[in-house]
């Protein structure tokens, strides 16, 4: 399968129906829910019949462009987790939400930033993008570090959706930053 986008150590492709495998992995380790889910596994029959299929589709939705991509390593490829670049549901193209849920293997070695950049990049410069977009929970410092990395700037603190409000953390809400084109550009 041809990447979509390539770092120095990483691959990121498009999903397959193949890889419902890697994201029950992936959502099952109660480190990486940590802040989602307050540490609980993802149902693997959710992943299986409602999260993939949803991802396979916004590859249709948006031309392949944006969406949720595997992430591998390039020595090796070994699995690494996933990365997105999308638009809310009905959103506008040109503001996307840039994420990542990485395999507790691959934390401390610079990944998420590594890819985070490269994303920024393709959106900037091939894919018309205006402005990308993050959130996180307050208390959840390590993507916080990866965004300040990226120099996305804090827009604003958002309440976290009640769905999580039992996570660890929760009482101290949610952040967003931001990043522009222009802004971008002067790095």
């Amino acid at each position: 399968m041809e990447p979509y986008l390539e770092t120095e150590r990483l691959a990121l492709r498009h999903f397959t129906a193949a890889d419902a495998d890697l994201l029950i992995e992936l959502d099952s380790d109660p480190a990486v829910m940590r802040y989602l889910s307050g540490g609980n596994p993802t149902a693997p029959e959710l992943i299986r019949e409602r999260y993939l299929p949803n991802i396979l589709a916004g590859y249709e939705k948006w031309g392949g462009d944006l969406g949720l991509f595997a992430a591998h390593e390039k020595d090796g490829g070994a699995f690494v987790g996933w990365f997105i670049l999308r638009p809310e549901p009905e959103g506008p193209l040109d503001e996307v939400e840039l994420g990542y849920r990485l395999r507790q293997a691959a934390w401390g070695k610079g990944y998420a930033t590594e890819g985070s950049r490269a994303l920024l990049g393709k959106a900037f410069t091939e894919l018309g993008v205006r402005m990308v977009w993050a959130e996180t929970m307050s208390v959840n410092q390590g993507s916080r570090n990866i965004m300040e990395k990226l120099e996305m700037t804090l827009a604003c603190t958002i309440p976290v959706p009640a769905d999580m409000a039992t996570v660890e953390g929760s009482e101290h809400g949610g952040v967003r930053y931001e990043i522009t084109k222009e802004q971008w550009e002067r790095q």
